[in-house]
């Protein structure tokens, strides 16, 4: 939609001047700070000066549009910000009524271009993103279109190259986020319709021509080292057994059983010391028979 409309009415017409109410100069010029209502129902509140808007202002259009911004001789020019009736947006910088500079225009549909603009086009390098798609091109623009070297940039892929008159043409290459790349080209190829009397040509539809596939590296996370084995040890470290009643009695039983043992022992075996006892003693008696013996004998001769 044009933003220009009834703004261009001059405020102080021959016969109809409307309604004013603000500061004036000496000449009664509207000068300063002033709130109008012109002829055809528009208004404006704002910045004067000699009788013309200059400086920050708001005018609102009667058809709901409105311009909140910087004016120079009744012109929309430097910073300001447009509402559209349909309801997109221009939020940029101005020349003489026209977007001229760098400024965001948010469309209807959600899309939106960020970049520069020459007499009221997109011109110069912009951003232009698809809302539906979420894609979007990033390049060069002449006069509203995409011209130009550029990067179309999709959900998993994108493609570089020259485009002319919106379509891609020549050599480009598409880039996977898999990590291929295809290299190739467009080509537009217009196709003649034959009729009775005349040739019609078709619209061209740029066809895409592969001509080489970059090597393919795939992405694959990294596998984690194999578990070390099993370590009984290291186990049995860690965790404490549950403690067994029936072994532990069986334990003591076979620390018990040795004592029991050397207790038998030392009944049943007498000690070297009474075996010597019993030696001498047996000695004894048999030098004491054997004194008998020669008595006897002494006796009997």
């Amino acid at each position: 939609m044009s933003d220009l409309g009834s703004e261009e009415i001059e405020e102080e017409a021959e016969n109809d001047l409307g309604e004013y109410e603000g500061e004036r100069n000496e000449a009664g010029e509207r000068h300063g700070h002033g709130k109008a209502r012109l002829p055809n129902g528009d208004t404006y509140e704002g910045q004067y000066a000699n009788g013309r808007r200059s400086g920050p202002g708001l005018y609102r259009f009667k058809n709901g549009a409105r311009y909140i911004g910087e004016y120079v001789d009744n012109k929309k020019h430097g910073k300001g910000i447009f509402y559209y009736p349909d309801g997109s947006r221009y939020d940029g910088e101005w020349v003489e009524d026209q977007r001229h500079g760098n400024g965001i225009y948010y469309y209807v549909n959600g899309d939106t271009y960020d970049g520069e603009w020459f007499n009221h086009y997109r011109h110069g390098q912009g951003t232009y993103l698809y809302a539906l798609t979420g894609s979007k091109y990033v390049g060069t623009w002449a006069n509203g279109q995409q011209e130009g070297a550029a990067e179309l940039i999709h959900l998993n892929h994108r493609y570089q190259g020259k485009f002319v008159n919106k379509n891609p043409l020549g050599a480009g290459k598409y880039i996977f986020d898999i990590g291929c790349e295809q290299h190739g080209e467009y080509i537009h190829e217009e196709k003649a319709e034959e009729e009775e009397e005349e040739e019609v040509m078709a619209p061209s539809i740029p066809k895409w021509k592969a001509s080489k596939i970059t090597a393919l590296t795939l992405w694959a996370p990294e596998e984690p080292p194999p578990p070390p084995p099993a370590v009984e040890v290291a186990i049995v470290e860690e965790t404490t057994p549950p403690v067994d009643d029936s072994a532990t009695e069986a334990a003591s039983e076979s620390t018990e059983q040795p004592a029991e043992a050397t207790e038998l022992t030392e009944e049943t075996s007498p000690p070297k010391e009474a075996e010597e006892e019993d030696e001498a003693a047996k000695e004894e008696q048999a030098a004491v028979i054997a004194e008998e013996k020669e008595e006897e004998l002494e006796v009997q001769d």
